[in-house]
């Protein structure tokens, strides 16, 4: 029998069963009647009963071929009997096909099967969650993008996600599915119905009375939204509920027959091959032995070879058919793995495998264990959860004992695991989503839920009764059932990992760990890259489990590396070495590094590599990376190989390819084709390695070259007593005692990079489901709340709030059980640990790399973004169950981090404006927590200080405003009525708006904890030298005019917007955008706020050239906030009234608040000489407007001439409303401010007149405007009838002049 595959043949090995030459010595292996008893118990007929053991034909090896073909015989007309189906139409093998030229819109077109007559069932996987409608149509049905299958006559449809089905009007119908859940659909057109079932249970007739008779058929179809995805069964594969619960489904039939013949064949061998595992030959005594199938061994007795030989001579073409490996191996090795222990399952799955390799061709092996591994990853990715996980556990268990058989690992490994299925399924646990269906109301009968009571915005968790006290241990004691279950699914998925990371399996070939990390760099690089097909990358869900499973086998083997090296470390201590991220070993593919492109790196960092890490970059090989087409010419011989020095003996071909006297030609891989040009440079680079630490002699230059990770060898990788594999190029600051295996090592990055790909997304993800708890909490609390105070008469709102009550209670139980599942899968104890550790690597490597200097630059930038990302997620995802502050060396951790941003957030050898960002906002974010704080003040002095200096940089050298938040958080806590955690003002209006996160407030965020160290070295920068002050407050001012500037720009088109007539709508985007300009105002002002406080003599001290100037600034910029917010139905008032979504931040309190502590500080707390100058420059700002600062404490201004009187019942800000924020003291400081202002400007207007030119403001004191002033004014008013400074309106004009003139002529009169 022969075969092509590939265009290759393939013949059966033969045995030469009959040969006449061995006939005798065959037949003489044992005594024939013992031998024939022994094939006839193996090769038993199905109606052989006890009465025909006495007359049945002795059997041996000659007769034995023709007794099993008679065994096998399958009646013509049986297996005839598929392609003649009554009621069937087309072909026998069901296509699905495109149909119509629509997306999302499938038929099968092949021939149009169909069916006329009788009752079939079909099976559709549902793979995604989304909108499609499945069902059956007729041929006259005509689909489009608006009508699909159901919203015609004669298509009937079942729609899971809106739970409803379809026949041109829609009624409720059925239950919700989700992915990965299996809908039959059923038709009997004997009598004309239509059903559905789901996961097996019947979900009912759906329709009735469907049109039949004479050329009426129906076909399977389905109509399914963009990007959703479903896989059909009809009939190709064992169906998974071929019966229904709930149902009569008797006489359905699937679409595509099975192959019965090859199904009866297929299980009469494997009966046979059942007898041979549990029958033995006693050839001593004569006898048969009943044996456990465990217990059997291949010991190389040729009666049992020859016995299964003939067993696989025909059983080896029925394994390679689809569903006899699922109907019949896959059900048999499975009831291998449910009967006995796992020792003894795994025995006889080994012996079964081994038979196959040795008795049928590679080619059928290799195709059955493919459709082996497919059929069993399908069944573990779409059983059902039960309450034990049994199913799980089976699939897993089988799973193990296949690949920890050798041969066949390493082929799944090689062929099948990453290129064909989506491995990673194995090591994910599905969340359920029916509670009811997972058995959780089984394991967690009870259920609980923290009550926390809002009041004032902050969330206080209030007592527990006694009996909430039972229900939550009660609760507890459920997740700690469930945990345990679900720790069982994981260490199988872990002892999966562990054979594929074996690497002593190297006998005959290449070694486990070394297949799979070629195969895990490539699955890395299309996920990382984005160039794989969508479908094909791994969902984030997915990677979750995998790299925890992933962690807990590397620290398995890096620990049982440890234990048998002592000069090695510990998983503990693990962390990347910096040199495998500049010397080409390791792929990154197009990552970006920290010091940008990396051809660019290579070329600008060329020195530093020869010098700190002994690797030298070829010239000419820069010089030819930037050309297109590489050229084929040799190398010049190198100046010291010219003079004639001996080259050492060559290396095998995988080896380094030593320098000599003689020139080297160029290798043809260099200009490969197949090179991406991201790559090309490391693929083309000639790099020279010398003995590290010694000076650079021409006699130890070393050619090699950067491998793919296709060619790389265990050598490669490992190293040898050639070369030290990925750590070549080691810097004079590592150490030379090696970490663990390498292998280790780059499978350490990986799990660092899989962190940055979608794991830490995901663990965001999940915290949604605790989010919905808290708010269903609150909902039910409220609704109690309300319950209690509702009257007895009003039974109509009493059974409302009843209704509501139930319905909210009845969402937590389902939503508590849920999140008991999502904490013991994601946010458990063990999960967060691995979190914790990955980010103590990430701290180490970042360490490591930051002591090679220049070379720094080459790090990954992803190794920043997870140590940032992994302390977010321990500090934020997995609380409230478990705090950080319990992991071992918590403090210790905080304070290298803090270390960390503190140095690389203005680090000049990191040039990525994300990964910038993203170290500032980290610095940002720290500094709000106490814990992360008091870390920050840990760290070395000299490390702070230089943290402080870059953060008072001028601002125009970066990113100014994230600098200014980290600023404004180390005074939070210490500035004028600035105590708050949420916005006051809110809280006093809209008291659910006030967690809304800003920049003047840090959302639900701890107590304000300012650092007075941090504001001391802040200090003595600013008096350390000339320039440092007037630079950063330069750059301040500039920064608050602009922002100001911009949102009352922003508010004036905002107004006008909302005063037109016709309907519209401001873009959100641009409210914002002046929200947060509003913010960065209010955090400039805070931050001059905390500079005048710390440093006043910068302002108030004239000795100093720039003091004055600045104090005049700062003066001007003051009254101009004042006037624009102070002014009584002004623009900013009027904004602030309307209370438009989005501008929840924007209000009085906030920037006038920010406004009195700086005035407070400068007119109240300053020395007397200061005050005194502060006084006179503020007075003498032409802005200047003692009502204004009246407006503080509720004085209103008097209304202007001609202008109706304000309401009686109209509020007005002031000061005096906030005392839960401002204190007595802050009150009285202000009232004196006021006192000495007013006292000072009386002064200034007794003294000399003041030209006003604030036209809208009653004259205390006449003047005449310079001579220069008088055209600007006009020109103003001619085209403008809005003040020059506070925007109000102007409604008359009066010329002081004509008027004084007419006073005196009436007086000479």
């Amino acid at each position: 029998m022969a075969s092509k595959e590939g265009g290759m043949a393939f013949s059966r090995k033969s045995y030469k069963l009959t040969s006449d030459a061995e006939r005798s010595r065959v037949t003489g292996i044992v005594h024939e009647k013992l031998l024939s008893d022994y094939l006839h118990r193996v090769f038993a007929s199905p109606d052989q009963g006890p009465a025909a053991a006495t007359s049945r034909k002795p059997l041996n090896f000659q007769n034995l071929p023709e007794h099993l073909d008679q065994l096998l015989h399958v009646d013509k007309e049986e297996e005839e009997s598929r392609e003649q189906v009554e009621g069937r139409l087309g072909p026998s093998t069901v296509v699905l096909d495109h149909t119509g030229g629509f997306e999302g819109l499938l038929l099968v077109d092949d021939d149009l099967l169909g069916v006329s007559k009788g009752k079939w069932i079909y099976e559709v996987l549902i793979s995604s969650q989304g909108l499609m409608q499945i069902g059956w149509c007729t041929i006259n049905c005509r689909f489009n993008q608006e009508e699909g299958v159901g919203d015609t006559h004669n298509s009937y449809a079942y729609d899971g996600n809106r739970v409803r089905k379809w026949n041109v009007t829609t009624t409720n119908y059925g239950k919700a599915w989700a992915a990965g859940d299996i809908v039959s659909c059923l038709i009997d057109l004997d009598e004309g119905t239509l059903s559905f079932s789901l996961n097996g249970v019947s979900l009912g007739t759906a329709f009735e009375n469907l049109s039949r008779g004479l050329g009426m058929a129906y076909f399977p179809a389905i109509s399914l939204s963009f990007k959703e995805s479903v896989a059909f069964n009809f009939g190709s594969r064992p169906l998974r509920y071929p019966f229904v619960k709930k149902a009569v489904v008797a006489g359905y039939r699937p679409l595509q027959d099975p192959p019965s013949a090859s199904l009866v064949r297929a299980q009469r061998l494997l009966g046979c091959f059942r007898a041979v595992l549990s029958v033995e030959l006693d050839p001593v005594e004569g006898r048969l032995v009943e044996k456990k199938s465990s217990e059997w061994q291949l010991q190389g007795q040729p009666t049992i070879l020859l016995t299964l030989a003939h067993i696989f001579h025909h059983f080896a073409s029925l394994l390679c058919e689809v569903y006899v490996v699922e109907a019949v191996l896959m059900s048999f090795l499975l009831g291998v793995v449910e009967a006995g222990p796992p020792e003894q399952a795994q025995t006889v799955v080994h012996h079964v495998l081994d038979l196959l390799w040795l008795f049928m061709e590679d080619y059928e092996v290799q195709d059955c264990l493919k459709q082996l591994m497919m059929s069993l990853l399908r069944l573990y990715r779409f059983s059902p959860i039960v309450p034990d996980l049994s199913l799980q556990i089976h699939y897993l268990r089988l799973t193990i004992a296949i690949l920890s058989h050798e041969k066949s690992r390493k082929f799944l490994l090689s062929n099948v695991l990453f290129d064909v299925l989506r491995s990673i399924v194995f090591f994910y646990i599905k969340s359920p989503l029916r509670v009811e269906e997972a058995g959780l109301q089984e394991l967690i009968p009870t259920t609980w839920w923290p009550h926390r009571s809002p009041r004032e915005g902050k969330e206080e968790v209030r007592e527990e009764t006694s009996e909430e006290r039972l229900r939550r241990r009660a609760y507890e004691r459920g997740c700690q059932r469930l945990k345990k279950r679900i720790e069982v699914v994981e260490e199988l998925q872990v002892q999966i990992l562990k054979l594929l990371l074996n690497n002593k399996d190297d006998n005959g070939g290449e070694a486990s760990r070394y297949i799979f990390l070629t195969k895990f760099r490539k699955f890395l690089q299309e996920n990382a890259s984005g160039r794989g097909n969508t479908p094909m990358l791994c969902p984030p869900e997915y990677m979750v489990c995998f790299l925890h499973r992933l962690i807990s086998a590397l620290r398995f083997y890096w620990d049982e590396y440890k234990a048998s090296n002592p000069r090695t470390s510990f998983s503990e201590e693990a962390y990347v070495p910096p040199q495998i991220f500049y010397n080409g070993k390791v792929d990154y593919f197009d990552l970006q590094r920290l010091g940008g492109l990396l051809s660019h790196l290579r070329k600008t960092l060329k020195d530093d590599l020869a010098s700190k890490a002994n690797i030298l970059i070829d010239p000419l090989e820069l010089q030819a990376t930037t050309m297109d087409d590489l050229d084929e010419d040799e190398e010049p011989a190198p100046a010291a190989a010219q003079s004639g020095l001996l080259s050492p003996p060559q290396r095998p071909m995988q080896a380094l390819a030593v320098g000599g006297a003689l020139p080297l030609p160029r290798p043809g891989w260099l200009s490969s084709p197949t090179l991406g040009r991201a790559n090309r440079f490391l693929s083309t680079a000639a790099v020279s390695l010398m003995t590290p630490r010694r000076p650079l002699s021409a006699s130890e230059k070393v050619k090699v070259r950067t491998l793919s990770a296709e060619q790389r060898t265990r050598e490669d990788i490992e190293g040898s007593q050639w070369n030290e594999g990925l750590l070549v190029g080691r810097p004079p600051e590592e150490p030379e005692q090696p970490l663990t295996e390498n292998s280790l090592l780059e499978v350490l990055d990986g799990a660092v990079m899989m962190y940055n790909l979608s794991v830490h997304q995901q663990l965001g993800k999940m915290v949604g489901v605790s989010d919905d708890v808290n708010e269903y909490a609150m909902a039910l609390r409220d609704t109690e709340d309300k319950l209690r105070r509702c009257p007895k008469r009003r039974k109509d709102i009493l059974a409302e709030l009843s209704k509501s009550q139930k319905v909210f209670s009845e969402k937590l139980d389902h939503l508590s059980r849920r999140l008991a599942w999502v904490h013991a899968a994601v946010y458990s104890q063990e999960k967060m640990q691995d979190i914790y550790w990955l980010l103590r690597v990430c701290l180490r490597t970042i360490e490591h790399g930051d002591r090679t200097g220049s070379l720094f630059a080459f790090m990954p930038e992803f190794y920043l973004s997870v140590a940032i990302n992994s302390y977010s997620a321990l500090k934020n995802y997995f609380g409230p169950v478990h705090s950080m502050e319990e992991l071992p060396g918590y403090e210790e951790t905080l304070t290298r981090l803090a270390a960390i941003l503190a140095k690389h957030f203005a680090d000049t050898r990191i040039v990525g404006t994300d990964i910038r960002d993203s170290l500032m906002q980290a610095l940002a974010s720290y500094v709000c927590y106490p814990n992360s704080l008091r870390a920050v003040e840990r760290i070395p002095e000299e490390q702070r200080i230089a943290m402080v200096r870059n953060l008072l940089a001028p601002y125009e050298q970066r990113p100014w405003a994230q600098t200014n938040w980290i600023l404004v958080r180390l005074w939070r806590g210490c500035g004028f009525g600035y105590r708050y955690t949420r916005l006051p003002h809110l809280l006093k209006t809209k008291p659910e708006d006030a967690n809304l996160p800003s920049l003047q407030s840090e959302g639900p965020s701890p107590t304000p904890c300012p650092s007075t160290l941090l504001q001391q070295h802040m200090a003595d920068l600013l008096r350390e030298g000339p320039d440092v002050a007037p630079s950063f407050l330069n750059s301040v001012l500039n920064q608050l005019n602009w922002a100001f500037s911009e949102f009352i720009g922003m508010i004036q088109e905002i107004q006008q917007a909302a005063e037109r007539l016709e309907r519209n709508y401001v873009d959100s985007r641009q409210l914002k955008v002046c929200a947060t300009c509003f913010d960065l105002s209010v955090s400039l002002l805070r931050v001059l706020e905390m500079t005048i406080t710390l440093v006043p003599e910068i302002f108030l001290d004239w000795a100093r050239p720039t003091s004055e100037m600045l104090l005049r600034r700062l003066a001007q910029l003051l009254n101009q906030v004042l006037n624009r917010v102070t002014a009584e139905r002004n623009l900013f008032d009027r904004v602030v009234t309307l209370r438009l979504p989005g501008l929840e931040s924007v209000d009085h309190y906030p920037i006038l608040v920010a406004v009195t502590g700086i005035l407070v500080r400068l007119l109240v707390h300053g020395p007397a000489s200061g005050t005194e100058r502060a006084t006179s420059v503020l007075l003498a700002d032409p802005c200047f407007q003692l009502r204004s600062i009246s407006y503080l404490l509720g004085q209103p201004e008097p209304p202007a001439p001609g202008t109706a009187l304000p309401a009686p019942d109209r509020k007005h800000f002031s000061l005096q409303s906030y005392t839960d924020y401002i204190s007595v003291e802050e009150l009285g400081q202000v009232e004196q401010m006021l006192a000495h202002l007013t006292s000072a400007s009386a002064q200034v207007a007794a003294a000399s007149l003041v030209t006003q030119l604030c036209v809208s403001r009653t004259t205390t004191c006449l003047g005449r405007p310079l001579p220069h002033l008088l055209p600007c004014i006009d020109q103003h008013l001619m085209n403008n009838k809005d003040c020059f400074f506070c925007k109000a309106t102007i409604v008359s004009v009066e010329d002081w002049d004509k008027a004084a003139h007419a006073s005196a002529t009436s007086s000479a009169a």
